[in-house]
């Protein structure tokens, strides 16, 4: 399947506010016993009134004019299931729910990527460096 759809410029985080931090503790040589290991995530995602809280705050920092969070997802650029920052802001941004690129095709990725790290074909610092540099591109080259 051939993917074409143009992406509109929210649906990339702004590079200036979201630079897809990671955490340092999570290296190629202990993914093994740390985000391969099933329930990994559950164990460092930070609180929903986190999450929800900095929300607002970055709708609003990132000028967005529908300001309703129902319509965000506050996610992580790099996931937490390939070692994203869980909670630095630089690694979190509100993601449209309602764009063509939005958090549930992100979220396919997300899934395929880890697979791809867990079992050895994708390099643990190649998958971060594509989600943090684009998504989108990232998208288009691992779900075919």
């Amino acid at each position: 399947m051939l993917i074409t759809q143009l992406a509109m410029p929210a649906d990339l985080p702004n590079t200036k506010l979201t630079t897809g931090d990671i955490d340092p503790a999570i290296t190629q040589k202990n993914i093994h016993t740390t985000v391969c290991v099933k329930g990994y995530t559950k164990t460092v995602r930070p609180p929903s009134y986190y999450t929800n809280k900095l929300k607002k705050i970055q709708i609003a920092e990132y000028g967005y004019t529908d300001t309703n969070p129902l319509h965000y997802e506050e996610d992580h650029l790099i996931p937490l299931s390939i070692g994203g920052s869980p909670s630095d802001p630089k690694n979190l941004w509100p993601q449209p729910r309602l764009s063509e690129w939005n958090a549930q095709r992100k979220n396919i990725l997300e899934l395929k990527i880890y697979k791809l790290v867990c079992d050895g074909t994708v390099p643990l610092d190649v998958a971060r460096q594509s989600l943090a540099h684009n998504w989108i591109d990232a998208y288009k080259s691992y779900i075919q």
